[in-house]
């Protein structure tokens, strides 16, 4: 089919398959801009871990983020 497929250890090395994600990664997912992400992380929307001097925001924070502006345009 000529698509790439998502199994194998290929497949860890994807974006959407990582634990953790840079913040640039992160903003991708959520189709905002890298600026809009360091304030999210900054004003504690999006929760982060650092590694050393590495900033990283874990995948399972994104799905909560996403799901909090949706209850709280749905409760609007």
């Amino acid at each position: 089919t000529g698509q790439p497929t998502s199994t194998g250890p290929a497949a860890e090395t994807q974006p959407e398959l990582r634990t953790l994600l840079t913040v640039e990664e992160a903003a991708r997912r959520l189709s905002i801009g890298r600026t809009t992400m360091y304030a999210l992380l900054k004003d504690g929307q999006i929760n982060s871990v650092r590694i050393g001097r590495l900033r990283r925001i874990p995948a399972p924070a994104l799905t909560e983020y996403a799901a909090r502006l949706t209850t709280e345009q749905n409760v609007a």
